[in-house]
């Protein structure tokens, strides 16, 4: 197992959570992208109908407007990634998880990646992780215009999460199955904004 950034293996039992899992066999891959914006408005309409309460002593509403677009954005850039650069090969569910706490909404996005594909995604983890995000940002923007290759990693999604929504991000890479394929969780961490 490999860690990368501050990754929370355990959430605490007690907090509000929501699972969804996708099937790697039940629509085509070009169909499911499309699918990502729905899934992303579920939850975040999810989060904001189930997960909020209201403030009854000053009538706020715990998760503003801003939170849950965020969450949204947060949500569809994860499964894209996840999508676009899950092992074909093999039968793992891809799952995302929204959990609540106090002040934060965390998520994990749970995939499968091929051993090149893995070493590939670690060494672009290492970039982001060491470089200042804004330069970083900008450079990678345009690269992305010079190269329009479809399976380009070039993190513009992670960098965008982090640069304009202050995404906390970590990974974790683990061996699940002979011949090595590697299940990659990706973790991202959102503050609430109160209305």
């Amino acid at each position: 197992m490999e860690i990368f950034g501050h990754f929370i293996e355990k959430m605490p039992d007690n907090c509000e959570h929501l699972t969804i899992v996708f099937s790697p066999t039940s629509v085509p891959l070009k169909q499911r992208w499309r699918n990502n914006g729905l899934s992303a408005d579920f939850i975040a309409d999810y989060l904001q109908t189930f997960f909020v309460s209201s403030d009854t002593d000053n009538g706020k509403e715990l998760i503003s407007h801003e939170t849950k677009y965020m969450a949204k954005y947060v949500v569809n850039e994860l499964l894209e990634n996840a999508m676009k650069f899950s092992e074909q090969n093999v039968h793992y569910p891809t799952r995302i998880s929204l959990y609540l706490l106090k002040k934060q909404l965390v998520f994990y996005v749970t995939n499968t990646v091929n051993a090149q594909s893995a070493e590939n995604f670690k060494q672009l983890i290492k970039t982001i992780l060491d470089s200042d995000p804004q330069s970083l940002y900008f450079s990678q923007m345009e690269a992305n215009a010079l190269d329009e290759s479809e399976h380009a990693q070039s993190g513009l999604g992670f960098l965008s999460m982090i640069c304009d929504y202050s995404t906390q991000l970590s990974w974790k890479f683990e061996i699940i199955d002979a011949p090595p394929v590697m299940q990659v969780t990706t973790m991202a961490t959102l503050t609430i904004n109160e209305s």
